[in-house]
This record gives structure tokens, sequence and C-alpha cells, in this order.
């Protein structure tokens, strides 16, 4: 939320400087998010006055300007605005200054072959407002040659970041209040202005959704001048971020960002019969301020006259029955309505405004009155009118919450003293009501205090969070005992082993859009939020690669060549009982070029199955599973590919990954140009390392190297063609697992010489000797124990 320090001034008696605000403000909880200094943008600009106007000599509607700026010799200025006239001041670019309205830097130049010396400037260059009929008019008084920032005065602008919990602090005059707890200065009294009623309201008002809408307060106002907004509502809107729409408009603006407050005008000639807050009927339509056209259904609470909707209640007016410049008639609406619905509603129409946000996280119910009349007060000193008398539907909620407190409890809780009386004080302050046995009846704004604990809260950030001193943890002597659990390891050691092979972690959301989502559940019942953070984070994740596929797509949108991706986190299942199942997980994502092109290897590479495999592969023994024991086997899924997939099994159920390319039609649901490799291996999956008896080492072992030379043989088998090459090696290791230490194949060939369904398998076979050389008849009994095995899955040796 942003806002002027002057704004804050006006609910504020403080001389404290702005840096002392900030701090202040962070200091109790309140994150000060940058602060901007309106007068800076102004820097190059100063008061001129214009000496003389003549017709441009090639141009009808350009005056050449002579100005002075105080420096002794007056400038020519060319210049098209009809109000430039001799005598007047006006506000002067030179060269080198930059236009806030659109970032051009200022020059010497020749328009239309007379040259010019910088440009006079109208409010909506310097983004002061929204006139641009003419440059701006100074009195005469204006200091000639005067620095304009400084002669204008701009007031510094603070960014503060409110936490959805503090809904009270959505307005200027909240903010002041917690600084004013905190010792920054006096708050000032609410000040209505003056008015007098005039009979009762002439248009009726209900609700007729007491749930929905409990309290719904309105008044009529007859013979207002809705014309342009002074300039302190309108430097104050500007510095919240809202442009001046109308002095009627921006009225109801400056209630909700000044007290947190929203409120509506509708023109009363667009009204027919009695206006009521009611459910609206399935397939009823509105078209709202936006100018977009939203359809409703019963659970949405609409404000309606006898003939149409106006309004979608807590969020956003209706452009049918909206105020103009030929607006005299008044009717103010000033409401509370039921959060949860109005969050509701804005998630289904997936329509935001800050009425909603204030609305949905709860506004004050104690201020209806207050704040009608408020509002009522301004209209009629600015925009003049003859209000009538206040009409009432329905009542805001009234029971105030009474919380029992220890104040014991905020050095326990908050780790910091704060005397009896302190505390007290600061309560009072936020406006509780402190009893002498500690019972703290809380205002109706505070829909955050929910017991003792919220009210240690209160206490310790204003007091000040910084007060509050770092303290270290017990911990026991001696030397620390390792405290990550057997999971946690196997996370790091994963972290590693990914990291080390050239991939980047990635952190996505557990949120998904729902037919991503639906495209990887695989038969399993998703999780759908009923109060998601947007339409595209609606469902609980089923699998990590979605989101890397997404974080996939970012990249190569924004040029991108190689992407190496992985995740761990987990999946979310809905269990049969209905409870939550989450299954730890890592994902990876290999897409884009494995190898860029070069002069040595040609063309770029791309990921393919392999690659995925023995990566997958590698991650697995640094898990800890058994590699050496694994199956490949298929139905990797229908999200992946299946000619190149594969999942890796322990035993014929348990799949501990699922490997391989992705299916084209993967692909085109997420957009992405293939091929893209993925994995997804089930942590939860991989069996367990036996607890060691005795006493634990954490030390790594040491290395003791054989003595012995290791040596190598190459074999060559005959097998089936639709034979793995890892059923081979599996079983040409089993053979003699004392001296086989390894095992690979470094030649596949089918062709002349091969029987039609057949190939050959050429496999490297690894020798270590242990205590002594191995002798002709030790290897004669190996190769032989070696043939025989690959007999047993088929495979002939070759002559």
């Amino acid at each position: 939320m942003k806002f002027s320090l002057t704004w804050l001034k006006d609910h504020l008696e403080t001389d404290a400087s702005l840096g002392d605000i900030a701090n202040c403000l962070n200091a109790i909880g309140h994150e000060v998010e940058g602060i901007e200094d309106p007068s800076e943008r102004l820097q190059g600009f100063t008061i001129a006055k214009v000496l003389s106007a003549e017709k441009h000599p090639d141009a009808d509607k350009l005056q050449v300007l002579s100005v002075d700026t105080g420096d002794g010799e007056p400038l020519q200025v060319v210049c098209g605005a009809p109000n430039a006239r001799a005598g007047m001041k006006g506000v002067l670019g030179q060269p080198g200054a930059v236009v806030p309205s659109n970032g051009m830097e200022l020059r010497k130049a020749a328009i239309r072959g007379v040259e010019s010396n910088g440009m006079m400037c109208s409010v909506r260059e310097l983004e002061l407002g929204e006139d641009h009929d003419g440059i701006i008019e100074l009195p005469d008084d204006a200091p000639v040659g005067y620095s304009f920032a400084d002669y204008h005065g701009s007031s510094p602008v603070i960014d503060v970041a409110i936490t959805p919990n503090r809904p009270d602090c959505m307005g200027v005059y909240g903010i002041a209040r917690d600084l004013a707890a905190a010792g920054l200065g006096t708050l000032k009294p609410v000040a209505i202005p003056e008015f007098q009623a005039d009979g009762p309201c002439p248009v009726e008002i209900r609700t007729d959704d007491p749930v929905g809408c409990p309290a719904f307060y309105g008044r009529v106002i007859r013979g207002v001048r809705n014309g342009p907004s002074p300039d302190w509502l309108q430097q104050r809107l500007a510095s919240a971020g809202q442009k001046s729409i109308s002095l009627l408009v921006d009225l109801t603006n400056y209630l909700m960002f000044a007290y947190g407050r929203p409120a509506h005008a509708y023109e009363l000639a667009k009204l027919e019969g009695a206006v009521v807050a009611r459910r609206a009927n399935p397939g009823e339509k509105v078209t709202a301020l936006n100018e977009k056209t939203y359809t409703l259904d019963d659970s949405m609470v609409v404000i309606a006259d006898a003939k149409q909707v106006h309004d979608i209640a807590g969020i956003m007016g209706g452009e049918g029955s909206g105020v103009s410049g030929e607006t005299t008639d008044v009717l103010l609406e000033i409401a509370y309505f039921d959060p949860p619905r109005i969050g509701m509603t804005g998630r289904k129409l997936g329509l935001a405004s800050d009425a909603r946000t204030r609305f949905e996280r709860g506004v004050d119910p104690a201020f209806l009155d207050e704040g009608l009349d408020l509002l009522t007060g301004l209209i009629v000193e600015l925009a003049g009118g003859t209000p009538s008398e206040a009409t009432r539907a329905g009542s805001p909620p009234e029971e105030r919450k009474v919380v029992a407190f220890d104040t014991a409890m905020t050095a326990k809780l908050g780790g910091i003293e704060v005397p009896e009386g302190e505390q007290r004080r600061i309560l009072e302050s936020l406006d509780f009501g402190v009893s002498q046995d500690w019972d703290v009846t809380c205002p109706l704004r505070r829909h955050d205090i929910e017991g003792p604990a919220d009210l240690v809260e209160e206490v310790v950030r204003i007091h000040g969070l910084d007060a509050v001193e770092s303290v270290a943890l017990p911990r026991i002597e001696g030397v620390a005992r390792p405290t990550a659990t057997p999971e946690q390891i196997t996370e790091r050691k994963l972290r590693r082993a990914a990291a080390g092979a050239g991939l980047n972690e990635a952190i996505t959301w557990s949120f998904l859009p729902v037919d991503a989502a639906e495209h990887f559940a695989a038969g399993h019942d998703l999780w759908t939020l009923d109060n998601p953070i947007s339409e595209d984070m609606k469902v609980m994740r089923p699998s990590l690669i979605p989101g890397l596929l997404i974080a996939a797509k970012r990249n190569a949108d924004r040029g991108g060549s190689s992407t190496r991706l992985f995740e761990l986190g987990r999946r979310y299942f809905r269990s049969g009982d209905g409870t939550s199942d989450e299954r730890p997980t890592l994902g990876v994502v290999l897409a884009g070029e494995k190898t860029p092109r070069s002069w040595a290897s040609g063309k770029s590479q791309s990921f393919d199955a392999y690659d995925a495999k023995a990566l997958a592969l590698a991650l697995l023994e640094a898990a800890g599973a058994p590699s050496d024991r694994l199956m490949v086997m298929d139905e990797a899924g229908d999200q992946f590919h299946p000619g190149q997939s594969a999942t890796l099994r322990l035993g014929p159920k348990k799949v501990l990954a699922r490997i391989g390319m992705l299916h084209p039609a993967t692909l085109a649901a997420f957009d992405m140009d293939g091929p893209v490799a993925a994995i997804e291996l089930f942590l939860d999956a991989i069996p367990a390392r036996k607890a060691a008896k005795g006493p634990v080492s954490f030390a790594r072992p040491g290395f003791d190297p054989p003595a012995l030379q290791a040596l190598t043989r190459d074999f060559a088998f005959l097998v089936s063609s639709e034979l793995p090459a890892e059923d081979l090696l599996k079983a040409v290791r089993g053979s003699d697992k004392t001296n086989i230490v390894g095992a690979r194949v470094f030649d596949v060939f089918s062709g002349e010489g091969v029987p039609e369904g057949r190939k050959s398998l050429a496999i490297e076979v690894t020798l270590q000797p242990r205590d002594k050389s191995f002798k002709d008849k030790d290897l004669k009994a190996i190769s032989d124990a070696i043939v025989a095995a690959a007999a047993r899955v088929g495979g002939e040796l070759r002559g």
C-alpha cells in the first residue's frame, strides 16, 4: 500500500523524519518496500516567466516564446499551448531534463526551422494530474528561476507491505494508529465536516440476504456538482497509485484508502424503486465499471433495484448506475459484507479490486455510521448539495471478542520482558479494552485476534521487533550429534548428485492449473483447492514434471537453449479415506540442447532416453537404492513416449522411477518444442537401509585399493533381438560375484552374419583378483560360468 508523507501527517501529529518513520514501520511489522520522492522526477524544471509570445513564422498553432529563467539572458522556446501568453508564469523544462510522463530527455532542437531551448510543460507531462489543455499557470508571486520541485513541495511516497491478517491497516489512518501506539506521534481524531440532514431518505434500502450482507446503510444527496477534484485530493490519491476520475468517485476512493472503508455512489436518476442487497439469480448478468459483463450465480451477493443488478457487492459497481460529470443527485451506499462470500465471488468471476481486497479480509463493522457521515460531509463541503437522513437496513456484527490474557506470556512466547504497565498502554493505544484482571476486549476491526498469542504479538511488535534479542538454542555439551533424519540425509545426497551432474535446482509451486494436473493425474484422485491463489494454481500437483515443464517453457521463451532442471518436493493425492497423501519425489526435466553445435561435433545434440536412464541410475545409487538389482520395464505412463520410456523397478511391482522421452501429446499440452526427457524418482519406494549394529561412525572409510591389477575379457553373444541388454549384463554379473566387478556393453550389431530375429551383444567383463593372480584354469572356470549364465537368458557365444 502506498501513501504520501503528507497524507500520513493528516492523521498523525509528529515531528519524526521520514527515516524515523520508515524505521518504526519496519520495527512494528509493517515492512517498508520502498520510498519514492516525486521531487526527484522534477529536477531540471524551473519557474519561468513568459516575456513575449509571437506567432511562429511557419506554423499556425505554434508560438515562439521569450522566457525569463532568472539567469539574465532570456531563452527562446517554441510552444503549442493555447494559453501561452506574455506575462504569465509557468514551468520550463530545460535541455537535459527528463519529462516524467514519457521519459523523453529534452534537448535544444529546431521546430519548423525555429530553435527551441526546452519545453513549457503541462500538468499531465509532469504527472501532476490529467489536464493537458494548456501549460501550467503559476501564481504571480511564484519566484522566477526557482526550482519547481522545491516550489511544488512534492511529498515522499512510502510503499508498505500489509500482511493479509491486518486489514485494519489497509488505510492510512490504520498505519497512523500503529505509529502513534509505537510512540512516534499522536493520532488525530477523525474529522467529520459538519452538515445538516434534510428529511428522510427518499429511497427504500433493505437487505434480503442478512448472511451475505448483514448491514446496508445509505443516504441521498441532491444538488451536487461533480467536477474535478481539488489538488490536495488528487495528490493524495496519486500517491496511492490512483488516477483522479471525478470528485464524487475520488471521494469514495479517498474514504477507502484513507480509512480502509470502501463505499459507492450511484446516480439516483438511474435507479428504479428500492435498492436491495440480495442473492443474484442464476444466470443474471451485470456489466461492471471495467466494461466487462459477468454472469452471476445464486451464491453471489449483489446490489439491485427493481429493474436490474447495479453492483457486484463488495467488489465492483455496475456501469449502468455510475456517476458522471452531469450527475446532480446521488445515493451513497456503505455496507458490511460477509468476507468469505466476497472472496468466493471474486474468485469465481476472476475479478479483483481494491474493495474486494478489503472486504474479503474484513473491514471495520463499527465504522459504518462514521464512514457514511464522513463521506457525506466531504461531498457537501466540496461538491455542495443537500443530504437526507441516513437509512439503515440490518446491523453489523457487534459482539466483541474477550480474551483472557496472562502478561507473563509476553516473555515466554515473545522472548522479551515488557512491564505490565507498558503492555496495558500498548493494548489500550490500539483500542483494546483492558480490565483490571486482564480480560482484553478486542476492537471489532481486529478480525485477526484469536487468542492470547495474538495479543503477545501486538505487544511485542509495538514494543519493537528489533528489541527482541537473538538467543542461541540450548545444546548439550561435547560434539554435536547429527540431527538430520534419514530422509533428510537422502535428500541432501540427491541434491549433491543432481548438482554434480550439471542440473540446476528449481522450486516450483505445489499448485497447478487444472488441465496440467489432470494430464499427469494417472487415475489418482486430485486435491482441488476451494480458495486458490488464482485459477492457474487450483490443484495440488500429482507430479513434479508439470511444474518443471512450465519452468522449462519459460526459459525457452526467453532464449534459453538448454534447460537441465531438478526439483525435490512432494506429490499430493487424496487417499481412499479422504485424507492427504504426500509422497516425496525427485523430478528432472532435460530440454533443449545437450551439446551445442561446434566445429568438432557438427550439429547440436538433443537429450535422449539413454541420458535419462543413466542419470536416473546415478541418482538412485546416490539415494542408496540397489541399482544393480533394478529391472527395466515398460508402463512409464501415458505422458511418456511408449517406445522411448521405461520404469526402473525393484521386483515386478515396486516402481522406483519412470524415465524417458515425453509423449508428443504431453509436449503439445504444455506448448513445448521437443524432444524433452524427464525423470521422476519415487523416494518413498526406495527401501530403507538396515540400521548398523554397534556404535555409528560418521567417518568416511579409508580408500583401500586392491593389491593386484584388474583385467578384462570380451565376450560376444547372440541373443534374441527383444532381449534387453541389461538382462544379459545381470546374468553375467551374477555368474561370479566374487571375481566379476563390472560388465558393460560396448557393441550391438545385427545384420549380415547374424540370424534374423537375433542380435549380437559384445560385453566387456572386468575381473579383479583378490589375494593371488588368476591362473589359466581360474580364467577358464570364470569364462565357462559367464557363458552358462548367458545361456540361461538365451545367449549363445559367437564363434
